[in-house]
């Protein structure tokens, strides 16, 4: 019998979607027995959302205050110690996934096993490499505690309805003192959050500045749309970074995803693969983006972009 640790990712009201798409990756393993580890100073509201998405067995919560904020340094070690008697754990391949989970793989004396896209066996994965353009099939040793990463655009979210216990676990570890939490800083927007958003509008370098970028701003609110880029507009400054989409950006897997004035770079496709339906607008009929697109349109995005927003009114 496989059980299955979920290490959940919230902000310490609210739980993100990552986790319930983490659950179903879990799910894919044969007779697993699932629970959600909630690491927070005060768990109950976020557990309650836990304790709602289908698969879920039980939900643990430890409390303490050092776990708010969330601190990779810390976190890692009650996680490790929680993970005594489960044969998997799993957390989710976002920033905060990619902070935590290999410390705690680390701690265990085990190999992390990154971006799981789909579950071949109990001890024995499908992850991509190469940017996406090659699958590797990875074993790990079936006497060993398998710590992975879920790459969350190959999954969707499982769905809510369940109603699973909520349990305080006490977990009785030293935590170390050479890190310490200075400060978070966040972009704030009223748009919707582009890792979860079923829509996306992204602009690259064609855009020229900044202020041209107010084109994919309009276009996007018509939408109820969330906003991306390429890294390339990111370098220009167009953009903050946390809108940068692809391998060094955010992996993300809308309904739709419409690419203005990007080219297509390998590192940006593959931050799109999972999309549903991929819309190009390029004036160059060889950019490589239109080979992954649904819908493509060449011609000048100043004159599309705003003809498109205008229709849309």
């Amino acid at each position: 019998m496989s059980k299955v640790l979920v290490i959940a990712e919230h902000n310490g009201a609210t739980l993100n979607p990552s986790t319930a798409k983490t659950v179903s990756c879990a799910k894919q393993i044969d007779g697993a027995e699932i629970d959600v580890a909630v690491f927070a100073a005060s768990a109950s509201a976020v557990a309650a959302e836990a304790a709602k998405i289908s698969g879920v067995g039980r939900v643990l919560t430890v409390e303490r205050e050092e776990n708010d904020p969330a601190v990779a340094a810390l976190l890692a070690p009650q996680i490790a110690a929680l993970a005594s008697s489960y044969s998997h754990v799993f957390g989710p391949s976002t920033a905060f996934g990619k902070d935590v989970m290999p410390r705690a793989a680390a701690l265990l004396g085990v190999n992390q096993i990154s971006d799981i896209m789909s579950v071949e066996g109990t001890h024995r994965f499908k992850r991509p490499i190469y940017a996406g353009n090659a699958i590797l099939t990875v074993e790990a040793p079936a006497d060993s505690v398998i710590v992975a990463t879920v790459r969350t655009a190959s999954y969707q979210a499982a769905e809510g309805g369940n109603s699973a216990p909520i349990e305080s676990a006490a977990v009785d570890v030293e935590l170390p003192t050479h890190t310490r939490f200075v400060e978070v800083q966040t972009g704030q927007s009223d748009r919707p959050d582009l890792q979860a958003a079923a829509k996306v509008v992204s602009g690259g370098r064609a855009l020229g500045s900044e202020e041209n970028f107010e084109l994919i701003y309009k276009l996007a609110d018509k939408l109820g749309a969330a906003i991306g880029s390429s890294r390339a507009a990111v370098d220009a400054g167009y953009v903050p970074p946390e809108t940068q989409v692809g391998q060094t950006g955010q992996i993300i897997a809308p309904d739709l995803y419409i690419a203005i004035g990007i080219s297509g770079a390998i590192q940006h496709i593959t931050g799109i693969k999972d999309a549903g339906t991929i819309v190009a607008i390029n004036k160059d009929e060889e950019a490589p983006i239109f080979e992954v697109s649904d819908i493509g349109l060449v011609g000048d995005l100043f004159s599309i972009v705003p003809e498109l927003t205008d229709a849309l009114s």
